[in-house]
């Protein structure tokens, strides 16, 4: 049977923009019978941007900066939007109101009320396939790790760690950009451009915090405007939540330590996640992108024994197992999840992109972090 092509807009042609659009531009590297997305349509108001993606995919059918227009046009079924977090909303709406089907960018939102506003028209159009981007689960090392949570190899969870650390605002001379301003990345700061991506494993089996304690840092204060002059740097920086959480397969409560932070020394794009438990326990970082740590206790004698992941992914490719695997690999694994969901009506994938009810946990987590934060108590969520 002749595969289906997918017609894909892309709102937002900045860094993932790209990335998504070379992710499906080498769709033959997976697989898999599902259907192939087609890039038919960008979307920028800047459209210097637009030369890099007409010099590379003959098939686009509309370039606009009109995001309207690429949701009227008939060749795209779904979008790939990554815009700066205060245009979610309406864009997001739209689009799903418009009957495309969304992979959007965290944190859905750029606040609570914004993100239940998204997820009215979601509930009201259950026809559109609505998911969140995150990447980073999808190293095969990782999907090990998935592995052995689902079986349950940890006994009882005595403490559950994961976190996303990133370097990349140590220079306080670094020009302040979007992510840095609380009118268009949010109150949330450094939680919501990072959080989703922490709580996605978590949130999937089934870990939902429901107390938290915020410790944030906003360690620079101000930062060039790239004019000559200070301007203010009212972002959170740095976040660590110590949470409270029930393992449902046990139904025994644990500790749950999430960090998200900008100013990490050391740490280039660092995403991690560490399970600890009674009779075994495993991490995995993309420090250490191959290899799938894990550690069985019979209260005596206890070590970490360290498996080397090749390229051994849930959607089979064709490079060979022993082979390295990548961030651009990731987010083809990634897609290929939603394009599965597009494609199926029986979805067989072993780990899914982020539901639209996983953003809403985020948003609650979030929203109470900053009141946690503001009043010195442990909050109740």
């Amino acid at each position: 049977m002749e595969r289906k092509k997918i017609g894909i807009g892309i709102i937002g042609l900045g860094l993932m923009g790209r990335e998504f659009a070379s992710a499906i531009a080498r769709w033959s590297h997976l697989l898999t019978d599902s259907d192939i997305p087609v890039l038919k349509g960008i979307c920028s108001t800047n459209s210097d941007s637009w030369k890099w993606y007409t010099d590379n995919f003959p098939d686009i059918a509309i370039k606009t900066d009109d995001y309207t227009k690429l949701l009227e046009h008939d060749e795209i079924d779904a979008v790939y939007c990554a815009v700066p977090h205060n245009l979610h909303e309406q864009i997001y709406i739209d689009t799903i109101k418009a009957k495309k089907h969304l992979l959007g960018e965290k944190p859905f939102g750029i606040d609570k009320k914004a993100n239940e506003n998204i997820l009215q028209a979601v509930k009201a159009n259950p026809d559109v396939v609505v998911r969140c981007s995150s990447e980073f689960p999808y190293f095969p090392a990782c999907q090990e790790l998935i592995k052995w949570v689902k079986a349950g190899e940890y006994g009882r969870i005595i403490e559950v760690r994961a976190g996303f650390h990133h370097s990349s605002d140590m220079d306080p001379q670094k020009a302040i950009n979007w992510k840095r301003m609380v009118d268009i990345n949010g109150e949330y700061g450094c939680m919501g451009d990072l959080g989703m991506h922490v709580l996605h494993i978590p949130y999937h089996m089934g870990w939902k915090p429901y107390e938290v304690f915020a410790d944030l840092q906003n360690v620079i204060k101000t930062r060039p405007d790239g004019k000559g002059s200070m301007v203010p740097c009212d972002t959170w920086d740095n976040a660590v939540l110590s949470c409270k959480s029930t393992d449902p397969k046990t139904g025994q409560d644990f500790s749950m330590i999430l960090e998200t932070k900008r100013m990490a020394p050391g740490a280039t794009n660092n995403w991690f996640i560490e399970v600890y438990g009674t009779e075994g326990s495993a991490r995995f970082s993309t420090h250490n992108p191959k290899a799938f740590d894990f550690l069985t206790t019979n209260g005596k004698e206890q070590g970490w024994t360290r498996m080397d992941i090749g390229s051994q992914s849930a959607i089979p490719t064709i490079t060979g197992r022993i082979f390295e695997f990548g961030f651009s690999d990731a987010i083809q694994q990634m897609i290929g999840a939603f394009i599965l969901e597009l494609s199926e009506n029986d979805f067989n994938h072993p780990f899914g992109n982020i539901t639209t009810e996983e953003t809403a946990w985020s948003h609650e987590l979030f929203t109470a972090a900053l009141e946690s934060h503001r009043t010195g108590r442990r909050i109740k969520l």
